[in-house]
Formats: structure tokens, sequence, C-alpha cells
């Protein structure tokens, strides 16, 4: 790629100041969000699969080997558009997965409420223009599409998954149709439609249509891969065959080796894999399912691959107009790998097996249905244990990275400062020389920011210690420092709080609530804390999704 090849003075200028830049001119945004992607799953964090924009991004820029997000992907968006924990700005829960006790709620509505302003009103406010494209699941409807929230253009998928092409099959037996909007209006997916490829091209679209004003934009591309059902063009189904016969423990061992080579993990670190002896291990697996399992993961890499392509392509696209060391670029999952099997929610057995090609032949092509099973994502999450859904590191802790030559003075290095998906709001507003508008937004009162900028780190300075809490599905967590508290349901959890020193044990594998007393007593006053500012609900959870672990014969209990 033509960017590769940017010459050192001009990387030299992440020496400079971000402010005397900004005085020149404001810098564009760039906010790129995987679906569902492990944080061992590209090659800068250790993976096998190849992200070659990706891994020169993380060259050129900054890797977090801290950065957190929601255990799921719509909290999480929640907190990246608004800089407010999830549970003022109306995804306490997941909509699809709301219960009795949280219906009509503060907080818990189900969409991006209006208690916060949106990062894209408050900059479009600034004279930025703003788009988005992909997945959205912020809100139903026109009236709760990026349109109506600051976006000037936007293409989204409405849900939070569905199939990567043009057949526009939802992901769930009660949601069979999915709903794709332009500029908020209801749209049919055009023939050839490819979820990666298309919202590339209609990203690329929206920054040509404005390109001659002048103005610096914010763009946020959510693509939906490699979230289930695992799809790619056919031109990259076959790239990883034979890659995953080894099965899940020998590229564990290998993802393990090289994050301990990157620097990401110290070298006397072991990965932490709870549910092994709990489901099968890969010679516990019959050949046919191996055959099956390696599969899954050959497409789950392709989509990765394809996805890192069209990165790619945007990356061209702004150093050919000579944009590209002005745009502050930043790559994040949603959450951790997806162990979660879309067979468990209702009716979606039944549904799967009446309407898909399931085939050997057909895997992973249009009209196909399948996941990766939960072994594959725990060797995502390497070395975390569990995945998406769980407050473990697993479905919190995801590769994250930024090349802004404007504020990184030591391109290539990895910072372990602890940095939150709030802090992506108040960090592009200090960027752009921007305010939140406070308590109050168009007259009606809103929350302010709760995250911090996280510009000190990009300067390889110190981030303020703060207490950051979680809690989803009635799991909990709470980290202050290098100390987190976890709280989940067995067989996930002991069912009580659990303390772990993640600078000695970033894998969560000492429960030290035993020995540290004092320790353990001070952050339970800190999550206090945390549940009465955000209004964070406790009850009985009946919709119990996510809540059972299975692969072929073997169940984790």
């Amino acid at each position: 790629m033509n960017w590769k090849k940017a010459s050192l003075a001009a990387l030299a200028l992440g020496a400079m100041s971000f402010g005397s830049m900004a005085e020149e001119k404001k810098p564009n945004f760039l906010i790129l969000i995987a679906d569902d992607l492990g944080y061992s799953d590209i090659g800068s964090y250790g993976a096998e699969i190849a992200t070659p924009n990706l891994d020169t991004l993380a060259e050129e820029g900054l890797r977090f080997s801290n950065f957190h997000t929601a255990p799921t992907c719509s909290p999480t968006r929640s907190m990246l558009m608004s800089g407010v924990d999830n549970h003022l700005a109306g995804l306490g829960n997941m909509a699809e997965l709301m219960q009795d006790f949280q219906r009509g709620e503060p907080g818990y509505e189900g969409y991006l409420n209006d208690n916060v302003a949106s990062i894209a009103e408050v900059l479009k406010d600034n004279g930025y223009h703003t788009y988005t494209t992909g997945k959205w699941h912020l809100g139903r409807g026109e009236e709760r599409s990026p349109a109506a929230r600051g976006f000037e253009r936007s293409y989204i998928l409405e849900q939070g998954s569905a199939s990567h092409f043009d057949d526009q099959f939802g992901a769930n037996s009660f949601e069979a149709k999915a709903i794709y909007r332009e500029n908020g209006k209801e749209v049919k997916l055009p023939e050839g439609f490819f979820s990666s490829e298309f919202f590339t091209d209609k990203m690329l679209e929206y920054m040509e249509t404005d390109r001659e004003t002048g103005r610096p934009f914010l763009g946020i591309l959510s693509y939906t891969a490699p979230h289930w059902p695992l799809h790619a063009p056919d031109e990259w189904l076959d790239r990883y065959v034979g890659r995953y016969d080894e099965g899940y423990e020998a590229i564990r061992a290998e993802r393990l080796k090289r994050m301990q080579e990157l620097g990401l993990l110290p070298a006397e670190i072991e990965a932490n894999t709870p549910m092994a002896g709990g489901l099968p291990a890969w010679d516990e697996l019959t050949e046919d399912q191996r055959k099956m399992e390696a599969r899954a993961m050959e497409i789950y890499a392709a989509m990765v691959d394809n996805m890192d392509h069209h990165i790619g392509r945007l990356i061209d696209y702004l150093d050919q107009r000579g944009e590209l060391d002005n745009t502050f670029i930043l790559f994040i999952s949603d959450n951790g790998a997806d162990g979660n099997t879309p067979l468990d929610l209702p009716g979606n057995r039944e549904w799967i097996a009446a309407n898909f090609d399931n085939s050997w032949d057909n895997l992973g092509k249009k009209g196909s249905y399948i996941d990766y099973g939960a072994q594959w994502a725990q060797v995502g999450s390497t070395p975390f244990p569990y995945f998406k859904g769980m407050t473990s590191q697993g479905g919190i802790a995801v590769p994250a990275i930024v090349r802004y030559p404007g504020a990184v003075t030591q391109p290539g290095k990895i910072s372990s400062e602890v940095a939150h998906v709030m802090d992506v709001m108040p960090t592009l507003l200090e960027l752009a020389g921007a305010e939140h508008p406070g308590n109050t937004y168009k007259g009606k009162k809103i929350h302010p920011m709760e995250g911090l900028s996280f510009l000190p780190a990009l300067r390889d300075e110190a981030l303020p210690k703060r207490a950051i809490g979680w809690e989803l599905f009635g799991r909990r967590a709470l980290r202050s420092g290098d100390w987190k508290l976890v709280w989940m349901t067995k067989p996930y959890g002991a069912g009580e709080w659990q303390l772990y020193n993640l600078a000695k044990d970033p894998a969560e594998k000492q429960d030290l609530s035993r020995q540290e007393p004092e320790k353990l007593a001070e952050l339970l006053k800190e999550w206090e804390a945390y549940v009465k500012r955000n209004n964070v609900l406790s009850g009985e959870f009946k919709i119990r999704y996510a809540f059972n672990t299975c692969l072929y014969d073997g169940c984790f209990k």
C-alpha cells in the first residue's frame, strides 16, 4: 500500500504537540470498529491471521494492552457515542435481553437515549462533517437512527447482526429480516452486497462527496465482521485452508508465544483456560468434528483478513488526498471474541435448519449460517479467560490501535495505561478544540461525560487513576489501578466477589480476595459508589442467553 511508504520525516511529526497542529487545521477522525473480534485476533496482537494494514497502523501508531469495552456490543457503542456509562446512556442492558425489573427504568431504554449528547452532535455543532456506516444497534426506526443523532450521512444495519450478503437475512428467528437505513430511510440492499466492502465503499463515497468543503470529518465505520453468521467472498474463503488443522491448543500456544515476543505479555504469563475439561479438547473430537471446527475458523480468519483489506482502502484514500497524517485513526473491537452460539437463541436451531444450506461446499457462502464455537473464541481471547458476555478480561479487554502523528510521540509503542471506550469522546473533543455541552443540550438535561481523554497515554504519560465499573446480565466488575473485582454466576465465576492483581496476573488466575481483605473492602466501596452513580439495577434474570456454553456433547458446568 502507498501509505506504508510514509517518510521518516512525516512520522517525526509525532514529536510535535497536537496543539500546534490543531491551530493550523483541525484533525479528521476515523473510528473503525470490528464486531466480536478477540483480543489476539490480529497480527499485531499475536494472531496468525494476515492483517497487514492494521499491523502497519500499529507500527506507525500506538497499541493499548489495557483498553476496555463493555461485555457486549450495544452497551459499548452507547459509551463510545456519549462518553457516559451505558447504564446512563440507555443501554443498561441490550434491548433484546431487557429484563422485567429493568423495563421502563431510566438508563434502560434499549436505545441511545436523550439524556446524552452524541459525539456526532457535538462535533457537527463544531463544524465537522459526520458520517457513519455499518452496524448501529442503538435504536430502531428513523427517529432513533443516526440521522436523528447528529450524523449528516449514514448507511447502517439497524439490528445487532445479519447475513453479510444481499439476501438480507436477519440473525435470528424473531428478526428474520435485516433492516438497513440510509440517512434514516429504510432501504433495500443492492445486488452483490458484501458487508465489509459495501460499508467501506459508502464511507469513501461520503468523504469524497464533501472533499471540497475544507471542513474536517468524523467517520465511524462499524464493520459487522467477524460477527456470525460467518461469511466471506468466494475468493477469500480458502486462504486459510489447513491452517487450523492442529486445533485449539496448538493455535493458542502459537499466539501466546507471539504475544510475548511482541511485548504484549511477560514471558512467564500462561493462558487462563478455565473451560478446559468442561468442553471437549481437540483430540477428543471425532474426525468429522475436527474438520468442521477447522473450517469454521478458516472462514472466520478470512473475514478478518478481508476486513483488513478494506481498511487498507480507506487509508490509501486518505493518503492520496493528503489527509492521512491529519487523521486520527482509532481501531477497536466492540467486545471480546464471541463464544455464545446463535443456536441458543429462542427458535434459532429450527429456523436455521429450515432456511439455510450448511452443506460442506456452501459453508461461508450466501445462504449458509454457522458460528465458530466457544473453544475458538477462547483462543481469540488468549491469554484471558472466557469471552463476550463476561466481565472477565476475555469479555472486556480488546485490541485498540491509534495512529495520529500529531499526538503519538513514540510510534510502535505499546501502552499499558488503562483506557476505556468512554474515553473516546473526550479524546476527540480535546483534539478538535470542542467543548462538551455539560449538563444541558438543546434545552434538555443531559449527563456530563464520565470518560477521560487518553491523549496523555499517546505521549507516553500516565493517565489519572480512577475506578471503572461494569455490569451486564448481573455479572459485575470494577477496576482501580492494577486491581480488579469480578463477580460472575457459576460456572463462569464463584458466585461471589473475586479479586485479582492484573499487573502480576493479567490472565486472572489467582483469586486474592481472602489474602487481601483490606483491598477487597476498598474496592467494594468503589463498587457501591459506581452502582449509585450509574443507577445499576439488580434483580432476577429470566432471559438467559450467554448463560450456557456447550460444544457437541460437552457442556461447561
